[in-house]
């Protein structure tokens, strides 16, 4: 079972270099910032999985709720940001 815990999880990595060329070469402000929350969205499933190959879950669960809160805290200042500057361009 840890083997396949150990392949899903190389499988997200994968998927986080994919919402990584999102946030490099996205076309708008916000495919950018969709793309940064899908990568901390990948990553709280990283660490869980993380989490239950080390048998070590309730440590895992505490990092990764610290994680997503600062990830959400992140959203809402990039958002405030765009709102305040106009900056968001759809072309």
């Amino acid at each position: 079972m840890k083997l396949f815990f150990l392949v899903f999880g190389v499988g997200m990595c994968g998927l986080v270099l994919l919402c990584l060329y999102r946030v490099t070469w996205g076309p708008t402000v916000l495919n950018r910032a969709a793309g940064i929350s899908a990568i901390g969205t990948k990553t709280l499933t990283i660490l869980l999985l993380m989490g239950v190959i080390y048998d070590r879950v309730a440590m895992f669960i505490d990092i990764s709720m610290v994680y997503a809160l600062l990830n959400f805290i992140g959203s809402l200042v990039l958002a405030k940001y765009l709102e305040g500057t106009g900056d968001v361009s759809c072309q």
